[in-house]
Parts: C-alpha cells; sequence; structure tokens
C-alpha cells in the first residue's frame, strides 16, 4: 500500500461528529439569525464546546488573496458580530483595503458550523480604548510593541519587548494605551446555519438580508 493510499484510509477514518447530535428544526427558527445565533451559542456553551466564541475571520489582500485566521468573537448583537485587531496588522490593513470579510464557526462536537458574510466597519475611539484596556497586560503589550506578523529573531528579542511594555503598563505614569487596536463589527448579508445528520442529509438554512428584515431559505446539503 502507498503512503498516499496509507495516509487517505486514514483521513477516511476519522469520524466527522458523534453518533448523537442535537435537533434542529428549520421551521421554527426565529425571524432573526442574531435570535438564532445566540441560541446556538448558549446551548454550545452548556454542552460544553471548547471555545465556541473562537471564529475564523476570511479577508483578501490587495491582489485578491484570500487569508484566514482564527480571532475570538468579543460580541453579538443586531449590528452585527464584533472581534479585534491592531489596524496595522495585515488583517488590519486588508480589511482597511477591502472592508468586507467571511466569518466561520465551527463545533464539531455538535456537528453545527456558521457561516457569515458582510460588510466590515471600524469603531470610533472610545469604543477601541475600552476594549483594550480590558485586556490582559501580556496582549496589551504585544499591542504596544507593534511588530505583529514581523519577522522575529529569536524568543529573547520577543520576551524583552512584552518585559519592556509591560514595565510601563505598570509604571506610576498614565496607562498607555493603543492608537491602532481596533474593534470591528461585521454587519452580515448573508448568516447559513448548518447542522450536521449521522446520514449525511445535513440541514442547511441561509438568512440573507432583504431591506430591513430577513429572508429565509433552506439549502441543498
Amino acid at each position: 500500500m502507498s503512503e498516499h493510499q496509507s495516509m487517505r484510509d486514514l483521513l477516511r477514518g476519522v469520524p466527522a461528529f458523534p453518533d448523537t447530535l442535537p435537533a434542529f428544526d428549520p421551521a421554527a427558527a426565529p425571524e432573526s439569525p442574531t435570535d438564532l445565533f445566540l441560541e446556538w451559542l448558549a446551548a454550545a456553551v452548556e454542552d460544553g464546546v471548547a471555545a465556541p466564541h473562537a471564529l475564523t475571520l476570511a479577508t483578501v489582500d490587495r491582489d485578491g488573496m484570500p487569508d484566514a485566521r482564527v480571532v475570538i468573537l468579543k460580541d453579538v448583537d443586531d449590528f452585527g458580530f464584533s472581534f479585534a485587531s491592531s489596524s496595522d496588522s495585515p488583517k488590519g490593513r486588508q480589511l482597511e483595503n477591502a472592508p468586507a470579510a467571511a466569518l466561520n464557526l465551527f463545533w464539531p462536537t455538535v456537528g453545527r458550523q456558521i457561516r457569515i458574510r458582510g460588510a466590515v466597519r471600524p469603531a470610533g475611539t472610545e469604543e477601541n480604548d475600552a476594549d483594550f484596556r480590558r485586556r490582559h497586560p501580556v496582549a496589551r503589550a504585544l499591542v504596544l510593541a507593534g511588530e505583529q506578523s514581523s519577522v522575529l529573531r529569536s524568543r529573547e528579542e520577543l520576551d524583552d519587548a512584552v518585559a519592556t511594555q509591560v514595565q510601563r503598563l505598570e509604571g506610576d505614569g498614565p496607562t498607555p494605551g493603543s492608537v491602532t487596536w481596533t474593534v470591528y463589527t461585521l454587519s452580515p448579508d448573508s448568516v447559513e446555519f448548518w447542522q450536521a445528520d449521522p446520514e449525511r442529509r445535513h440541514l442547511r438554512l441561509r438568512y440573507a438580508r432583504d431591506g430591513a428584515g430577513w429572508s429565509r431559505t433552506l439549502l441543498w446539503p
């Protein structure tokens, strides 16, 4: 058996989902995707889903090449889904150039996936500063060092930069803020809820913005 065949068999043998999955009735779904998202998120937390607030953020660069990474969901309300980053990070620069994105949350232990697409807007200075000051000191220190995604010559360089900024944060003077830390909110044009089925007859319910409200459509698996 070839190495490629062995790897293919290994991957095919990995179970995708548990045998028992939560029920989902699209006909009983609320009119707003925000309400359904909050229901699913609360259930994920109650079911002990690991990091249910971790989401994949996809953006594009100036050449149209896609980029994706995992960030933490900060908030959800009727305005959209919020996350944060430095505006001078690669994703911050990409969002400045092309202010739209896709988000994806995947919870394999309950067989659920949520896909979100829409325009992205940055928050104002006050909201950005408040969020920055709520962060862990080391997380703030990394932002203040201002080198995200730059080439790192050694671990010692990182440790020294963090120590310098933590010392600033713990000093006697005014606590430094960040001019680059930004809360971004994606205002969804479409939100799709995907519920796995043990027999592969997965349920897909897509909400699409329709004027001031939402239309709902079932999609083939």
